[in-house]
């Protein structure tokens, strides 16, 4: 019996990623209520990715398949970025990271239902970020492209110019930690063979 995946996002990135992995999956958005209490930006990643996959998972029609749910924040000294709210918080969060260093956190579950028994495994992967020192010009030029204003951060590693290293996975700053996917997914199907 072949895997059904559901991814339960729209991000186009993430899509992308997961399609590097799995021949053929599903989209279908969470629509769960991302207001959580966190300790740690590794525990609200760890938490949104699970609530987003058992959204999903807990609808009728998903039954026996694996949903994926992800969620990504960028951190700076333990302090959650998310989304520009306009931008002058995307001048702000850049201005901030600039010529520093800081953490992207991607929460990864996937959560299968079968009957009444819901079985999840939440993980999560941590890349450091170390940007360039950033002009006021150039972060104004950024932002004027309209490119930070959907991302977690205010920017897209795959935007020049910003990034002088990383330390840890690529795909996960992107927003989708395809190494640790593809575990997940071994592990799952060694699971369905058993």
């Amino acid at each position: 019996m072949s895997m059904q995946f559901v991814l339960a996002s729209a991000s186009p990135r993430r899509k992308e990623l997961l399609a590097e992995l799995v021949e053929k999956f599903e989209i279908i958005p969470s629509l769960a209520d991302e207001n959580v209490a966190y300790s740690s930006p590794k525990d609200l990643v760890l938490q949104l990715a699970a609530l987003k996959a058992k959204e999903v998972a807990l609808r009728p029609e998903n039954e026996g398949k694996t949903v994926i749910g992800s969620d990504t924040v960028v951190a700076f000294e333990e302090k959650v970025l998310g989304k520009p709210k306009d931008e002058e918080d995307a001048f702000y969060m850049l201005k901030m990271l600039s010529g520093k260093k800081h953490a992207v956190f991607t929460g990864v579950c996937f959560a299968v239902r079968k009957g009444e028994e819901l079985s999840l495994d939440v993980r999560a992967e941590k890349t450091d970020v170390y940007f360039e020192d950033l002009s006021d010009e150039w972060i104004r030029g950024y932002i004027a492209s309209g490119s930070p204003m959907d991302k977690a951060g205010a920017y897209g590693i795959q935007d020049g110019g910003l990034v002088k290293k990383i330390e840890g996975s690529y795909t996960n700053v992107v927003g989708f930690p395809v190494e640790l996917v593809q575990e997940m997914i071994t592990k799952i199907k060694g699971d369905c063979d058993d």
